[in-house]
């Protein structure tokens, strides 16, 4: 008898179990379809407090972020990408370039420093070094003079005057088109490789920076603990119609909607498909 009692409480457990995870199952989808009818009416997502909204993003920028209830469906992200590539048809990267080679210089700089610094710097530069070799014969006292309002010149001035020695001595004063030949230059990680990858040469890879990694997790669009399981899932689930453009358009959003501190979800394009649980009130 006292088998019996048990199995039955066990299976009435299970069962209560169950119809709360139905239970949140329905509620989320009924949140989303929410969201959706809200958007289409024009109402934008209210916001938690300041505090609130730091906390769960520090939590999103190192990949911490809650398990999700609805991961995004294929449908959803079409929806998302549909939407930015209204918005803006052909997005461009905001780091000022001549060529190929004054892209990768950019690049190299603008790490731990903004585009708008960057841009600041860049133009004398270009203007005097356009090419490796004019690189190299401006030599890197002259370079770090020119750079020296960026962060980190002194070692950004010895790493562009490496690579473009390592150009001209390998690659003919070309910038390679090939990942592993971009990565073994001075300075140049995957993020630099893949945007000159992208920007030069129009191949469709996906540069995860701050913004994008942020975005990542906090949207719940390609949730990750390093930029590379990142950027290897947003190259699985982002169309490959999108993906060519998928990395403007995600810093842009990162830059100028998806803050770090204070997220402007009143206006994000896609504040009725985002997962993040500090979004609305």
């Amino acid at each position: 008898m006292a088998r019996k009692t048990s199995k039955l409480k066990k299976s009435t457990a299970v069962k209560s179990r169950q119809g709360r995870i139905s239970r949140k199952a329905v509620k989320a989808r009924k949140t989303t379809k929410q969201g959706l009818a809200a958007a289409r009416k024009g109402k934008a997502a209210g916001l938690k407090p300041v505090k609130a909204q730091i906390k769960a993003d520090a939590k999103a920028l190192h990949g911490e972020t809650p398990p999700l209830t609805e991961p995004w469906t294929k449908a959803e992200i079409e929806e998302a990408f549909r939407r930015f590539a209204a918005a803006n048809p052909e997005p461009r990267g905001e780091l000022q370039h001549i060529n190929p080679f004054t892209l990768l210089v950019a690049v190299v700089l603008s790490a731990q420093a903004t585009d708008a610094g960057v841009n600041k710097a860049t133009p004398a530069l270009f203007a005097l070094a356009d090419t490796p070799e004019k690189m190299v014969k401006l030599g890197e006292a002259r370079v770090r003079d020119l750079i020296k309002t960026i962060g980190l010149y002194r070692t950004k001035a010895k790493n562009v005057i490496a690579l473009s020695e390592m150009l001209v001595a390998q690659h003919g004063g070309k910038v390679p088109h090939d990942r592993e030949a971009l990565e073994a230059l001075p300075g140049v990680g995957r993020k630099t490789a893949n945007v000159v990858l992208n920007i030069a040469f129009g191949e469709p890879t996906i540069a995860v920076d701050t913004h994008i990694f942020r975005i990542g997790n906090r949207t719940g669009l390609a949730p990750g603990k390093t930029p590379l399981d990142v950027e290897l899932k947003l190259l699985e689930v982002v169309p490959e119609k999108y993906r060519l453009h998928a990395h403007h358009w995600l810093i842009l959003h990162g830059r100028y909607t998806c803050l770090a501190r204070q997220p402007r979800c009143a206006v994000c394009l896609i504040n009725d498909l985002c997962r993040w649980p500090e979004k609305t009130i």
